[in-house]
């Protein structure tokens, strides 16, 4: 993860790619991965799928209900992980949900992820409150436990969670679920310059992201952006392709 903060110093702009582990079959993450580190990406979030996504929007919960209906688990994802021979060249990321993780076994699961080759971990569902249910291992194992801020998080608890933040921070666009959208608020321009005045680690902007103009609207005041729902639709429809645009818009050097 350390060469996220590089990023950030250089002036350039990261883009993070969420994929569904398991949508199509298990058998196609390693070609999803192996497609967006050569497109540019500067980490890809590795999502798992789970029967109750409380903060995914539909283009998510549908591809990870087809994954798990090809039997994808959590710990069928780390052993794919850790069976790929191939350079990873880029930070991976697993965004998963608190019970799955309880289910595994919390430090197992921080275990696991070392083995697999995991910088970082997102636990949506994790209040910022309950973090040491899992922050002692990640510590231990040397894995970034990334926090999310939101539009109607408090002053006082963004502080608090902004103190404490590795890695990055996931600040939240929208007052909803993850989902394409046409326009963001304008009260998000604000957020973001706010969470970015205040934070000690670069500030990335997730949910909703999909079009070049939204990444217009936030380039000044964000270090990076997010993108899920856009690229696991291209992905289902095999029109991946598509995407290189706004993943160039966001690293090329022009965009700093």
């Amino acid at each position: 993860m350390k060469r996220l903060a590089e990023l950030k110093e250089s002036g350039r702009k990261a883009f993070v790619a969420y994929i569904m582990a398991g949508d199509g079959g298990l058998g196609q993450l390693s070609e999803q991965v192996k497609f967006l580190q050569e497109a540019g990406v500067t980490a890809i979030e590795i999502g798992i799928p789970f029967s109750d996504p409380v903060a995914d929007g539909a283009v998510i919960e549908a591809a990870g209900n087809r994954a798990l209906k090809e039997g994808v688990t959590l710990q069928k994802v780390l052993e794919e992980l850790v069976s790929w021979t191939f350079e990873v060249k880029v930070p991976l990321v697993i965004m998963t949900y608190l019970n799955p993780v309880i289910k595994f076994g919390i430090e197992r699961f921080v275990k696991e992820c070392k083995r697999a080759g995991v910088s970082g971990i997102i636990i949506p569902d994790l209040p910022y409150e309950h973090r040491q249910l899992v922050q002692g291992f990640t510590q231990k194992e040397e894995i970034t436990l990334i926090q999310l801020v939101t539009l109607t998080t408090t002053e006082q608890r963004m502080d608090a969670i902004l103190q404490e933040a590795e890695g990055f921070v996931y600040a939240v666009t929208v007052t909803g679920i993850t989902g394409a959208r046409d326009d963001l608020a304008e009260e998000v321009r604000d957020f973001m310059k706010r969470v970015r005045s205040k934070s000690p680690v670069p500030v990335y902007a997730g949910f909703g992201i999909s079009k070049v103009q939204h990444v217009d609207l936030l380039r000044d005041d964000v270090d990076g952006f997010i993108v899920g729902s856009a690229i696991v639709q291209a992905f289902h429809d095999n029109k991946i392709e598509e995407l290189v645009p706004l993943i160039d818009a966001v690293t090329a050097p022009s965009s700093v």
